[in-house]
């Protein structure tokens, strides 16, 4: 074993599409994004989320997102990332540097959901209400998944990971949730 880690999952914020002509790669934040990842930073700060790492996609809402989300810890600028799958940034993630507790990534969907429910497997029938099965429902911009496991970065695989928290932008300036690390 390796002790516990934490792998947050962030999906870029509410992207605009007011210039119909702008590449995909380079779509700004919509105003509402800019709301949602000023509340996302709030969150992060006022619950001690610290990642040691920051993979985010090199796409300009993903970038975006980062910079006002602001988690402390090294990031690093990923063009891979952009268009990858979810077995693509599982891939990444199994490079980390094991020494490493948490890491953040920040991408697209469908990857990014397809990544939680890959990691923390899935929902029985009698968990209808549960974080995972809201994953498995949608996974919506700005949504934030904490996973937790014991294995190593390069063991993790389908179902090693918990869901520990599920938050979402339009729920935190209606009910503030606190993290505990688990």
């Amino acid at each position: 074993m390796s002790g516990s880690k934490q792998l947050f999952v962030l999906r870029h914020a509410k992207s605009s599409w007011d210039d119909p002509g702008l590449n995909d790669h380079d779509r700004p934040l919509a105003p509402r994004g800019r709301r949602a990842v000023q509340l996302l930073g709030e969150y992060v700060r006022a619950n001690a989320i610290e990642p040691s790492l920051v993979l985010c996609s090199s796409a300009r809402r993903t970038r975006e997102t980062l910079e006002g989300v602001a988690p402390p810890g090294e990031a690093l600028i990923e063009p891979e990332l952009y268009a990858a799958s979810a077995g693509g940034i599982l891939d990444r993630v199994r490079r980390v540097a094991p020494q490493t507790q948490s890491v953040m990534v920040i991408g697209h969907n469908p990857a990014m959901q397809m990544l939680v429910l890959r990691l923390a497997g899935t929902v029985a029938p009698t968990d209808e209400d549960s974080d995972l099965a809201t994953v498995q429902r949608k996974f919506p911009t700005g949504a934030l998944a904490t996973l937790t496991f014991e294995c190593a970065w390069s063991e993790l695989s389908p179902g090693s990971a918990r869901l520990t928290a599920l938050v979402r932008p339009k729920h935190l300036n209606l009910t503030p949730r606190t993290f505990t690390p688990g």
